[in-house]
């Protein structure tokens, strides 16, 4: 561990506000440290909501002076963790595993932890209610084509099986007799057939997801029971057919099936819109200048989607709200007795 990290705790960060310049005298700052850079955005998001002139957070990623990071860096902080100085981490599979493993047992019982609950926060950006006000944003255009939380709901029913044998795989630290890429190449989606609310597309992922649940239960029959039972297991924890979504790794959710449905939704809405616009009483300069105005407010499907703080609605999120809600009740209690 870096010299640099070793020497930083809550008690010294607390001191060391009385250097930073608080907006106003008796402010206190709570220094947050996250996985990487592209998740200082999405807790500075949760944060900003709790912060007043009293509190203040301020959302970095470690401070080594070899730039390591990544939740393994961050674990290795959390002897020094306190009131001033907490972790913020995606749950990966470790919300899943729950004790199972050593590393989740220090995930889930630790105070100054605070986790996403889903798998990352892609898992949150990707959330089925948020995907159609995506596409409005992104083509000025609200004709409901597509049933984002339906066609969602069928993709979990269908790559639940498959799922169970990867999550299985991972807590019995067997990831290599069904790797993150199996699993990936076998839930992914290539395309969307928009018609019948993607059911060809459905259908021919339920082919793929069958012939692998077949592969592995005839080269480790002994485990088809094993899988069965832990589904059992995960089902108490919130974990059903219906929902994998939460789950799953998440940029495998994000890259090679979420952004897939977006972006064939928002091109056909962008026709849509053009051919409204051709299909008008304008003509000529007037014409032109609709179609131009009209293109010049389009935004990038995927840019948007990663804009996306809707994911605030989902039952996950009140959790993890509610874990800040706690820390902050106990952490105003404790400065008042320091008072």
């Amino acid at each position: 561990m870096s010299k640099l990290v070793n020497n930083i705790n809550s008690e010294y960060l607390a001191v060391s506000k009385l250097f930073s310049h608080p907006k106003r005298k008796g402010t206190e700052k709570v220094f947050v440290y996250v996985e990487g850079y592209e998740d200082i955005a999405f807790w500075r998001n949760i944060f900003r909501m709790y912060e007043s002139e009293r509190l203040q957070f301020e959302i970095s990623i470690p401070s080594r002076d070899d730039l390591a990071k990544g939740k393994k860096v961050l674990l290795g902080m959390l002897p020094n963790c306190g009131k001033n100085m907490i972790l913020c981490m995606d749950s990966d599979f470790d919300y899943l595993f729950q004790n199972e493993t050593a590393q989740s047992c220090t995930v889930n019982n630790s105070e100054f932890i605070f986790q996403t609950y889903v798998y990352s926060i892609e898992n949150y950006l990707c959330y089925p209610p948020s995907l159609r006000g995506t596409c409005v944003r992104a083509t000025k255009n609200d004709t409901f084509i597509f049933d984002f939380e339906q066609f969602m709901a069928d993709y979990s029913r269908t790559i639940y099986p498959v799922f169970l044998w990867y999550v299985y795989s991972a807590v019995c630290k067997k990831e290599n007799f069904f790797t993150l890429n199996d699993f990936r190449n076998t839930v992914k989606i290539h395309y969307l057939d928009i018609k019948n609310n993607g059911a060809d597309t459905i259908t021919w992922l339920n082919r793929q997801v069958v012939r692998r649940v077949q592969k592995l239960e005839e080269k480790y029959p002994r485990w088809k029971q094993a899988v069965k039972e832990y589904g059992v297991k995960l089902k108490k924890l919130g974990v059903t057919s219906g929902n994998v979504y939460y789950y799953m790794h998440g940029h495998t959710l994000l890259d090679n099936v979420v952004i897939v449905l977006v972006q064939t939704v928002c091109e056909l809405l962008k026709v849509m819109s053009i051919n409204y616009i051709r299909g008008s009483n304008r003509s000529g300069v007037a014409l032109t200048n609709e179609l131009s105005n009209y293109k010049n407010s389009l935004r990038d499907p995927e840019q948007v989607l990663l804009d996306n703080d809707e994911y605030q609605g989902s039952e996950l999120f009140a959790r993890l709200k509610s874990d800040i809600d706690k820390f902050l009740d106990k952490y105003f209690k404790l400065q008042q007795a320091d008072e």
